[in-house]
C-alpha cells in the first residue's frame, strides 16, 4: 500500500508516494537483527541513497547498521517492529527530504567537503538553505556524498574487509578505502589506523571521535556547551525565531525540537522567557492558546522555567501597557486554566515584588492588578485543604436498624418522635441542672 511522502498531507491524490516500509525480524539473543526489506524502493520513491534513512535508524535506536548493497540487505541491529520504523522514517523525511519552504519532496542534496557542510535545494519553489549540522547523520553523509557509488557506500561486509586488507598490503594508506565501508566502522567498532591518513582536518578527526567513541548515538561532541550562559541564549534564541519565521512552531513536533534544543544548551529553566519574546504581543490571550503544547513542555514540573514565564508576561506588558495592564487577572487565569503554571508558584510570585524583569514600578502596578486573582488563588486552595479535612471522616451505615416492611415503618415512625421528643425532655432536664448548679 503505497502512503504519502508527506504524510501530514491527506490528500489522497498527493502524487509523491512511497512503499509502505517493511520490516523481517531475523535470528536470536545477541544476534537478533531487523532487515529492511524493500528499503532499495522507499528510498528510490525518496530520492535518497538507501543507506541514509538506514543509517537514520541507526542513530536514533543506538543501534549498529549494516548495509550489503549487493544482495539488497539493509539491517538494523535489535527487533525493531515495522510500524516504529515507519514514524522514524517521518522524521527523516521532515528532517532530510522535505523542503523547508514549500514543504515538498523535491530536493537535492549537495555536499561540501571543504567547507564540511551540506546544502539541500529545491527544484520545486527554488529554495536553497544549509542543512541542520546538528544531527549525527550528517557525519555519514559527509563522508559519503549522495553522488558516490551507493557500492561505494556500503559493500558487503566480507568484501569491504578484503578491501582493507588488500590496500594495507599495497601501502595505500592515503586513499579513502575505509570510508568505502562505513557499515565496518557499525558492525565491528574496528578502525585501521591508515583511516586518520584521509583528512587530519579538525572536522573530520572530530567526526572520527564520534563514531569511536560514541557508538550509534551516543553523546554530541560540542562546542556550544563550552560557551557562556549568554551566548548559548543567544543560540537558541535564533534557532527559535528561525522556526518561527519558517512558520514551523505550531506543526506537530516542533514542540519536541524545540525543548530538546533547550535541554541539549543547558537552558531548560530560561527557554520560557525567550519563548514569550518570540510568540507574544498585544493578543497573549489568544496566543496562550495557540502555542500551549510548546509552553507546557517547557513549564512543565520547573518552578524556575515557570517563574521565568511569567518573567516573560510582565516583558510583553511592559511593551503593550495601555492593552494588556487591564488585562493582567485575565492573562494570570489563562495562564492558570492552561495548566502552563502551578498556584504555588503563582501565589509566590505574586507575593514578592521584583525587579528583575520590569521597571519596580510597574511591577507594583502589575501586582496590584494581579491581588484580586491571588486572593481567589488563596482562598481557593484553603477551601480545597478544609475539603480534604473533612473527607477525613467515616461514617458507617447499618441496614438492621431500618424498618423492612411500610407496616413496620408506620409503627416506627411514633415511636421515633416520642423518642426525640423523650431526648429533648432529658436534654433541658440537663440543662436545667447544669444552670442550677
Amino acid at each position: 500500500m503505497a502512503l504519502n511522502v508527506n504524510r501530514n498531507v491527506a490528500d489522497a491524490f498527493y502524487r509523491y508516494k512511497m512503499p509502505r516500509l517493511l520490516a523481517k525480524v531475523e535470528g536470536k539473543g545477541n544476534g537478533i537483527k531487523t532487515v529492511i526489506v524493500n528499503m532499495t524502493e522507499v528510498a528510490k520513491a525518496l530520492g535518497r541513497p538507501p543507506t541514509y534513512p538506514t543509517k537514520f535508524f541507526g542513530c536514533e535506536l543506538g543501534a549498529q547498521t549494516q548495509f550489503d548493497i549487493k544482495n539488497d540487505r539493509f539491517i538494523v541491529n535489535g527487533a525493531h517492529e515495522a510500524g516504529k520504523l515507519q514514524q522514524m522514517l517521518d522524521i527523516f523525511i521532515k528532517k532530510f527530504v522535505l523542503c523547508p519552504g514549500c514543504d515538498n519532496p523535491e530536493t537535492v542534496l549537495t555536499v561540501h567537503a571543504k567547507k564540511q557542510t551540506i546544502s539541500q535545494s529545491c527544484k520545486a519553489c527554488g529554495y536553497n538553505g544549509q542543512l541542520d549540522m546538528r544531527h549525527k547523520l550528517t557525519t555519514f553523509i559527509l563522508k559519503n556524498p549522495p553522488e558516490l557509488s551507493p557500492a561505494a557506500q556500503g559493500a558487503s561486509l566480507t568484501e569491504g574487509k578484503k578491501a582493507k586488507r588488500g590496500k594495507k598490503s599495497d601501502g595505500q594508506s592515503g586513499e579513502k578505502g575505509s570510508d568505502g565501508s562505513e557499515n565496518e566502522l557499525d558492525a565491528t567498532n574496528e578502525v585501521d589506523e591508515d583511516d586518520w591518513a584521509v583528512d587530519v582536518s579538525a572536522a573530520a578527526v572530530k567526526a572520527r571521535m564520534e563514531d569511536l567513541t560514541n557508538g550509534a548515538k551516543g553523546l554530541t561532541i560540542s562546542d556550544d556547551m563550552e560557551k557562556t550562559p549568554k551566548e548559548r541564549i543567544d543560540l537558541f534564541y535564533s534557532f527559535v525565531k528561525q522556526r518561527r519565521d519558517q512558520g514551523m512552531l505550531s506543526k506537530p513536533g516542533a514542540d519536541k525540537d524545540i525543548v530538546s534544543e533547550a535541554e541539549r544548551l543547558d537552558v531548560k529553566d530560561k527557554a520560557p522567557l525567550i519563548l514569550c519574546e518570540l510568540i507574544f504581543d498585544s493578543n497573549i490571550l489568544s496566543q496562550m492558546k495557540t502555542y500551549r503544547s510548546l509552553l507546557s513542555r517547557s513549564t512543565q514540573g520547573n518552578p524556575k522555567a515557570q517563574k521565568a514565564l511569567l518573567g516573560g508576561v510582565e516583558c510583553i506588558i511592559q511593551l503593550n501597557q495601555t492593552t494588556l495592564l487591564p488585562k493582567v487577572p485575565h492573562i494570570l487565569k489563562g495562564l492558570y486554566d492552561l495548566d502552563l503554571v502551578d498556584e504555588e508558584v503563582m501565589i509566590d510570585w505574586g507575593s514578592k515584588p521584583s525587579r528583575k524583569y520590569v521597571s519596580k514600578e510597574l511591577n507594583a502596578e502589575i501586582l496590584a492588578k494581579a491581588q484580586a486573582f491571588i486572593t481567589w488563588l488563596k482562598e481557593a486552595e484553603e477551601e480545597s485543604e478544609d475539603d480534604s479535612d473533612d473527607s477525613d471522616v467515616e461514617i458507617e451505615y447499618d441496614d438492621r436498624a431500618r424498618p423492612t416492611t411500610l407496616i413496620e415503618q408506620k409503627n416506627a415512625t411514633p415511636q421515633l418522635v416520642k423518642t426525640a421528643v423523650n431526648i429533648k425532655s432529658d436534654d433541658n432536664e440537663d440543662d436545667l441542672d447544669i444552670d442550677a448548679i
